[in-house]
């Protein structure tokens, strides 16, 4: 045995197995969390008998919840400011499109006080966001059978 032969070279080479663990550990904790994290306005939108809209990008929303709260998109505003966001976040837009969502139980004046101030802020298209009608089954009469 030669002690400080040439046969003693180190390995150059990098060792992923623990490298790609980790990925996949990783990868199940984002899979397991990512349905958790989804965020959203709690709002009782009215009902109508109307057909939906098909539309392939992600819109402006602003929503009134049950306790008049106003939020674009996930963000909470309060009224005074609300022209002066949407004029900012619409500065370099062409198209100047919100959708608009209030609970329904929100009194009509702060609906309509809202919608202005949209409009001020030069809203070109403003729409407006429902719930599908779905009618009450039918039942017959107790002495009709058949």
């Amino acid at each position: 045995m030669a002690i400080g032969s040439g046969s003693d070279r180190l390995m150059s080479d990098i060792n992923v197995t623990p490298f790609v663990d980790v990925m996949l550990v990783l990868l199940i904790i984002f899979m397991v969390t990512a349905p958790m994290m989804v965020q959203g306005v709690d709002v009782a939108l009215p009902e109508v008998s109307a057909k939906p809209m098909e539309t392939d990008k992600e819109n402006l929303t602003v929503t009134i919840d049950r306790e008049a709260n106003i939020f674009i998109n996930d963000f909470q505003v309060r009224m005074d400011f609300l022209k002066e966001k949407l004029e900012k976040i619409l500065a370099g837009k062409t198209d100047r499109e919100v959708f608009f969502r209030a609970d329904k139980d929100v009194p009509y004046g702060i609906v309509v006080g809202v919608m202005a101030e949209i409009k001020a802020a030069g809203v070109e298209k403003l729409g407006m966001v429902t719930d599908p009608f779905e009618e009450p089954a039918k039942t017959q009469p107790a002495g009709n059978k058949g």
